[in-house]
């Protein structure tokens, strides 16, 4: 099923690189396995009630026998014979069911086996003893010497001393791989530090309840998730007690509503599997309108409009502003003029932070950002020279 469920969420990618023999061989390989233990689990079933047949007819002869020579003995009666036979008969049709039933079961215990597996693993982070609720915050963030790794001894984060005042636009930006994400992750409290410390309004994180704390973040991440339902509940998703009206303002402050409005049944479409009926811009759209509806002191907006098109970035961004404006935001963008107005830009890499600063104040020091803004100043100038090339 695995196997089955990625090649057919992969197509495209398989036909856009020309892979289809090399994903028809590797389904035909695991469909082969399957295949043989298949047989073999139909062999041993099959086999099952035809023994259990054997067993109850070879019953039967050995108490016809038996009895038959008890009879000439005169120790028994042949009515007394007969009703062992029939006694056995009986015996022998709840054996051959429960021979039946095995078979069932063992199929049960094959699939049951990997639930099980799942609901036994343990979740990576629980509530600690006394845990907290976290009420309506002010939305101050401060990170203490934050250390973090995936993998013991590799380090993703080193010494990290981030302060964030109420209703602040932070900006993280850096190389790929240098951690912003992680950082993020880290709020979000999908991780927990290896070192330090995370407070939100000078109360450590790890003694609030994580629902709590969730309730107070505004999250839009880089894989933007949709399930198999309508759009509505999928904006809804961010506030469940919201009312049809607070959702499609929502999504019109995302600059989703017009396109939301053009599918076949509008905000009733039902989306398919993860939202692929929509193109990534509009999953990317309708994850923003669904934050905007959580209506959270603090927003994590991780690559919000990286997958959007220029002209809808504009909207988005006038859209954000507006809401962030009183909230306390972490954006990361690799689009470094997407985040000129942030209230401080925070340079990462390798793990540390190296420069903190307004826009402005970066680009006068001709540090690491600059070099970042320049870089990619001269990329996207010379895109633009090679698609004004290649126009008719």
């Amino acid at each position: 099923n695995g196997t089955l469920e990625e090649t057919y969420s992969g197509q495209r990618v398989v036909m856009a690189f020309g892979q289809q023999e090399r994903a028809l061989s590797r389904f035909d390989r695991h469909n082969d396995t399957v295949r043989r233990v298949g047989i073999h689990a139909m062999t041993y079933a099959l086999l099952v009630m035809p023994m259990m047949g054997i067993l109850s007819n070879a019953n039967i002869a050995v108490v016809a026998g038996l009895g038959g020579f008890l009879t000439v003995k005169g120790l028994a009666t042949v009515g007394t014979i007969a009703a062992f036979i029939t006694y056995s008969r009986r015996f022998a049709e709840p054996l051959r069911q429960l021979g039946q039933l095995y078979n069932q079961v063992q199929q049960a215990f094959a699939g049951a086996e990997r639930i099980f597996e799942m609901l036994d693993t343990p979740p990576d982070l629980t509530d600690r003893p006394g845990a907290i609720e976290l009420g309506e915050v002010r939305g101050e963030v401060s990170f203490d010497n934050v250390t973090f790794s995936y993998v013991l001894g590799v380090p993703v984060l080193k010494g990290i001393d981030l302060h964030a005042d109420p209703g602040q636009t932070i900006a993280l930006v850096g190389p790929t791989g240098a951690g912003k994400t992680t950082i993020v992750n880290l709020l979000s409290r999908f991780y927990e530090p290896d070192e330090g410390t995370i407070r939100i309004d000078g109360i450590d994180i790890r003694n609030v309840t994580k629902d709590s704390l969730r309730r107070q973040l505004g999250v839009v991440l880089q894989q933007t998730f949709l399930f198999a339902e309508s759009v509505m509940e999928n904006i809804r998703y961010g506030r469940l007690d919201a009312t049809d009206e607070e959702v499609i303002e929502a999504a019109r402050l995302a600059n989703a509503d017009r396109f939301i409005r053009r599918l076949p049944e509008g905000y009733a479409t039902e989306l398919s599997e993860r939202g692929a009926n929509l193109s990534e811009g509009q999953r990317q759209l309708i994850a923003i309108a669904r934050a905007i509806l959580a209506d959270p002191r603090i927003l994590v907006l991780d690559e919000a409009t990286s997958s959007v098109d220029t002209r809808t970035e504009v909207h988005i961004q006038e859209a954000l502003r507006g809401l962030m404006k009183g909230r306390t935001s972490f954006v990361i963008a690799h689009r470094l003029s997407t985040i000129r107005n942030a209230d401080k830009v925070v340079v990462i890499e390798e793990g540390r932070i190296v420069e903190q600063g307004t826009h402005d104040e970066l680009l006068e020091r001709g540090g690491a950002y600059h070099r970042l803004y320049m870089s990619q100043f001269r990329g996207e100038r010379k895109a633009g020279e090679r698609s004004h090339t290649i126009s008719p």
